[in-house]
């Protein structure tokens, strides 16, 4: 059935639940010393631990322990000193060894909670569990591989290390759900223990998804949403979902507990299974790896290496730098972007020039060429030279943004771009007073106007001195000079 209304009937509300699989970015697989590398040769970055051969032994990669611990802290989760690798049983083309090595009854961390941003406040979302697993490999569908209605398996991805964040059922809209993903791949990012990049698939996420009645205690019939890589799928994915189960029980039918795949073509849910329970995987203790021991000096030695973590920089950055929480905001949205402002920050002392200029230029750069800030060509350094010079009144503003768009394509330096461009500001007080006398003189109509009361001519002005300096004068001044000028 196709959902056809665009709001959730009133008197429903969801009930959600994300499991977010995120791919650990170390050098190596979890369980052997193949490349994790992305996007290399179908099945050449394998070897006989990840492809499942006979008499192949695992051995653990303990940085992906240290990055699961990192995520732990930072969502104050509960570190678990002892936890032990199951085997979790399934049948699959891209999983060669017939089961996936996972945590179970034992994960490495539980109970943690993550804020996000919902109607101006914030809301807490609570997480089960943290636990380390293998993944799996991928089936190819693509044309150009095959033929007809085949499917290739590409085991590359066959052990690259993930954690699995599974929160409780404590999320309540698509807009939260949008909200508190964008919170983990931030927290991930900051972390430095993945890319988080969706598109490549380091960031999936499966909803698990009911609807009941406003007020009602009891949860309804879940299913569950596979396998998708954007906050736009998740979004729209789980909308369809919610009003198709509203519509089903509105016409007096029962929800199935299944798996549905998102065709985000087509805009629709479909059936992939019947929705798998823990006992349907068989897990067991994986027989070929010891219990993982996080010792206390380890842990301690994890924790003292965080970064500062988002909202803590947020909030020091509206208290140190006195910016706007807004401007906090978008600053702190990225790590380097945080750290790119303040490297500027410490060259110019204009906090709040700063972050205008990094939120408007520099982003919009970064947009249009489709670029993390690492790749961009104008260092902290030069930049807040750029700004000193709009300060000390060396050159107007627009005159600086024509600056700024030659330093984007040269290694000159701001001064060298200036005095070539013919840039500089013109400051002169009475260079500037004989060429207003020139346009008052040329505009005697307009001056016995302004005289009579209509101020709003002032600008009219400013633009014809601006004109006539061809952008070179200080606009500041010559208000000044004007003012004081059409005012005997």
């Amino acid at each position: 059935m196709t959902p056809k209304n665009e709001h959730i009937p009133a008197g429903y509300e969801a009930v959600i639940g994300l499991e977010v699989h995120v791919q650990l970015s170390t050098r190596s697989k979890i369980f052997c010393a193949c490349s994790t590398d992305f996007g290399a040769e179908p099945n050449s970055q394998t070897c006989p631990v990840c492809l499942g051969l006979p008499g192949a032994l695992p051995v653990l990669n303990m940085q992906v322990v240290e990055y699961a611990v990192r995520m732990g802290l930072a969502t104050n989760s509960k570190i678990n000193r002892t936890s032990i690798f199951a085997r979790k049983n399934y049948f699959y083309p891209d999983l060669p060894k017939g089961y996936q090595i996972s945590q179970f009854e034992l994960p490495i961390c539980e109970h943690g909670t993550i804020e996000i941003p919902v109607n101006g406040s914030t809301k807490s979302i609570r997480i089960k569990r943290i636990h380390m697993e293998e993944d799996a490999g991928k089936s190819v569908h693509k044309e150009e591989y095959v033929a007809g209605n085949e499917t290739l398996v590409d085991l590359n991805r066959c052990g690259v290390p993930l954690i699995e964040i599974v929160s409780e059922p404590d999320i309540r809209t698509p807009q939260e759900a949008h909200a508190y993903l964008a919170a983990m791949r931030q927290l991930v990012r900051y972390l430095g223990i993945s890319d988080g990049n969706m598109e490549e698939g380091s960031l999936r996420c499966d909803a698990n998804i009911s609807v009941r009645k406003k007020g009602a205690e009891s949860f309804g019939t879940r299913t569950e949403l596979k396998n998708m890589n954007s906050f736009t799928h998740v979004e729209k994915a789980l909308q369809y979902e919610i009003l198709r189960q509203v519509q089903v029980l509105e016409q007096g039918g029962e929800i199935e507990q299944v798996t549905l795949l998102w065709d985000a073509d087509k805009n629709e849910a479909r059936p992939m299974r019947g929705k798998e329970e823990s006992h349907d995987y068989r897990y067991f203790p994986d027989p070929d790896l010891v219990p993982v021991v996080v010792d206390l000096p380890w842990l301690e030695e994890i924790r003292s290496h965080l970064p500062e973590l988002p909202a803590e920089r947020k909030q020091r950055f509206i208290k140190e730098f006195g910016l706007p929480e807004y401007d906090a905001d978008i600053l702190t949205a990225a790590r380097e972007t945080a750290d790119y402002f303040e490297q500027t920050a410490a060259f110019c002392r204009d906090y709040k020039m700063v972050s205008n200029w990094i939120m408007g230029e520099v982003l919009r750069v970064l947009n249009e060429r489709k670029i993390s800030i690492d790749r961009f060509s104008i260092p902290p350094e030069k930049l807040s030279r750029l700004l000193q010079r709009i300060k000390d009144q060396t050159i107007s503003v627009s005159a600086a943004k024509k600056v700024f768009a030659r330093l984007l394509e040269s290694d000159r330096s701001v001064d060298e771009i200036i005095e070539e461009a013919g840039l500089k500001q013109v400051s002169d007080s009475d260079a500037l007073s004989g060429l207003i006398d020139e346009i008052l003189a040329r505009h005697p109509q307009e001056v016995a106007n302004y005289r009579a009361g209509k101020k709003k001519l002032m600008g009219f002005f400013v633009g014809q001195v601006m004109r006539a300096s061809g952008g070179k004068a200080n606009p500041a001044l010559v208000n000044q000079l004007l003012r004081a000028r059409l005012d005997e």
